[in-house]
């Protein structure tokens, strides 16, 4: 029998990926969105949609009593760090108390496996800009506590109710689809290589460095950037981990290696063949030098290898993705 999984926030940039990966190996998916920064047509399978908010209790728990879920995977979020900090009560509804009324139906219905959407943010400044899953937690916005709410959260609910998680803590996304199906398009979007994509492009006068005199080899900051397609497969793995019994866990997902801003900027020129403009400017509060992922858990656990891990194949896959976006 075909299993049934739930996945919330499905048609968004890393969920998208997700529900096209559970699909292609045979699961029968079914998404929860309410389209605020999602795509109905990034569901490229013709998964159902059902679009609703997570606050909206009484269409969750119908959801839940139609379809019986074993399985749930939560992607549903508001994930921009800066806005976090000028409007944190967003972030304290739409991440912990909506995570709070998920985990609430899973326990009602009996669902038996729960995989999370959680960030390295909840790491806020780890010493020597290296995380393991054994750094010590301390968010510096409320994005980062938002979500380490809800991993606490999971955490007490498990022991509670015998509910099996994974939360996977994930380093910088970024990528899209090889094959150019589905990519970042979120309006306004902050991530570095889309920007920079974007600049190239000509969609935007030039890109801005934050922050020149960090503490790293040519002074600008350093992330662990990693494929898209990569974190989703982190997540079959980490399924497939939990369907064969594996007990609760946290897991990093990176690559245990930076490139600093001035790398990844080169690296989108070279791609492009466009030599776009650059600022420098101060740094930007709450922004580390380093930060890049000690991984090795989920490798050992699950089997997940990363297949798209060069630097130039994410930036290739972005490119073609933006190029592709700005000539719809």
């Amino acid at each position: 029998m075909t299993k049934t999984i739930l996945v919330t926030g499905g048609c968004g940039y890393i969920g998208s990926h997700v529900v096209r990966q559970l699909s292609e190996a045979g699961y029968r998916v079914v998404v929860y969105d309410n389209l605020s920064t999602g795509f109905r047509d990034a569901l490229v399978n013709g998964e159902e949609l059902i679009e609703a908010d997570l606050a909206d209790r009484d269409t969750l728990e119908e959801v839940f009593r139609q379809y019986r879920f074993t399985t749930v995977l939560h992607f549903a979020a508001a994930i921009v760090a800066p806005e976090s900090v000028s409007r944190p009560l967003k972030y304290y509804g739409t991440n912990t108390r909506n995570t709070l009324g998920l985990l609430d139906s899973c326990v009602r219905f009996g669902v038996e496996r729960f995989i999370f959407s959680s960030t390295a943010a909840v790491y806020g400044f780890p010493e020597g800009g290296v995380a393991s899953e054994e750094t010590m937690v301390a968010p510096i916005n409320p994005y980062g506590t938002s979500k380490l709410m809800s991993e606490w959260m999971l955490r007490d609910v498990a022991s509670a109710h015998g509910l099996r998680y994974a939360a996977l803590r994930y380093f910088n996304v970024a990528g899209a689809d090889p094959r150019g199906r589905m990519g970042q398009r979120t309006p306004e979007a902050t991530h570095l290589i889309k920007i920079a994509c974007q600049t190239a492009l000509g969609q935007r006068q030039e890109t801005a460095i934050y922050g020149t005199d960090y503490p790293t080899p040519d002074g600008t900051g350093v992330r662990d950037y990693i494929h898209v397609e990569d974190l989703a497969a982190a997540h079959l793995a980490a399924l497939g981990y939990l369907e064969q019994g594996g007990e609760s866990t946290v897991m990093n997902v990176g690559y245990g290696r930076g490139s600093s801003v001035r790398e990844v900027l080169a690296m989108v020129k070279e791609v492009s063949g466009v030599d776009f403009r650059t600022v420098e400017a101060g740094r930007r509060p709450g922004d580390p030098a380093c930060l890049v992922a000690r991984a090795e858990r989920i490798g050992r656990l699950t089997g997940w290898h990363p297949r798209y891990d060069a630097l130039r194949t994410i930036v290739e896959d972005a490119w073609r993705w933006e190029s592709r976006l700005a000539g719809r």
